[in-house]
């Protein structure tokens, strides 16, 4: 019955079937900008993603976070900082999005949805740089670049903790001058993490106790490193000020190595700070630390596709 009515719309010119051109449309996905444009003067450092096509992205030089949508490349501030930086970024379940706080010597967590903070944790006094932060099943992880220890925030049962743990480095990572440990991802068997020095190039596995031992690179380092992201047994490093993301393959723990490839993309990196994933794409933001910044410079984000 219902093929007949149909035959007999369509012969009254009721309906119009889709032309072969919309229908192509329709099923095409749609194409996700490749830059996102940051307000003037954000100086990004930290992003991450989801859940969902969604960024969230902190500013070097107020802590502020905006947000935006992967679909448009549209995006709003969503929370106000406090005047001292927000860096490594990340998202969980929960809904939250923890941000390390730089020379704040703080970290925060936020409402995703609101942008309320919801904890904030002194981790240090002093002369510090709070740079980079990972969530792993029981814990968020702070890397501190002056300071040879990481903060550790347990997450029992996801519940946030009344305060942070300071677990001293020892072993093969020594500190210099310079920018020292800085991103920092699970191994891949999830039982310990990896640290990059950027001033050195050199690659750590850090036990959970604070133990730390060189990751055999086979002749290679990661000078400049940065942000780094793990998928299965595939870490990603940015090196910032070289415009490259390092491609290595690690074993199962993480401790050893082989770069594969570098992957560079001149008409988009601008020095890239970190990364983070969604689909098939890597998002970086342009944190241009060879530009002088002012209150007028231009900041972008920018999406490559997952080498």
């Amino acid at each position: 019955m219902r093929r007949h009515v149909i035959s007999a719309l369509l012969t009254a010119g009721l309906i119009v079937p889709a032309a072969p051109a919309a229908a192509a449309a329709e099923s095409r996905p749609a194409v996700f900008p490749a830059t996102i444009r940051l307000p003037d003067g954000f100086r990004p450092e930290g992003i991450a993603t989801g859940p969902g096509p969604v960024a969230y992205i902190g500013s070097m030089a107020d802590g502020s976070i905006y947000r935006a949508d992967l679909r448009t490349g549209r995006g709003a501030i969503l929370a106000r900082g406090p005047g001292t930086p927000a860096l490594g970024l990340k998202t969980d379940g929960h809904g939250r999005l923890f941000v390390a706080g730089g020379t704040g010597g703080d970290a925060r967590v936020l409402d995703v949805r609101t942008g309320r903070v919801l904890a904030s944790y002194r981790l240090a006094t002093g002369p510090t740089f709070v740079n980079d932060v990972v969530l792993t099943r029981d814990a968020a992880w702070f890397t501190d670049s002056t300071d040879p220890v990481l903060y550790k925030l347990p997450l029992h049962g996801g519940r946030l903790p009344a305060g942070a743990l300071r677990i001293p480095l020892t072993g093969d990572l020594v500190y210099g001058s310079g920018f020292n440990a800085n991103g920092i991802t699970p191994t891949p068997d999830g039982r310990a993490l990896l640290v990059v020095q950027s001033n050195t190039g050199g690659l750590f596995r850090v036990e959970p106790s604070g133990e730390t031992r060189r990751v055999e690179l086979h002749g290679e380092s990661l000078p400049e490193g940065d942000g780094l992201l793990l998928r299965g047994r595939t870490l990603y490093a940015v090196q910032n000020r070289l415009n490259t993301v390092a491609v290595l393959r690690l074993n199962a723990a993480g401790t050893e190595g082989r770069v594969v490839r570098r992957v560079g993309h001149p008409r988009l990196f601008d020095v890239p700070s970190t990364m983070a994933a969604f689909g098939s794409r890597l998002y970086l933001p342009n944190a241009r630390f060879t530009t002088t910044p002012t209150p007028s410079t231009s900041y972008t984000a920018v999406a490559v596709p997952r080498p």
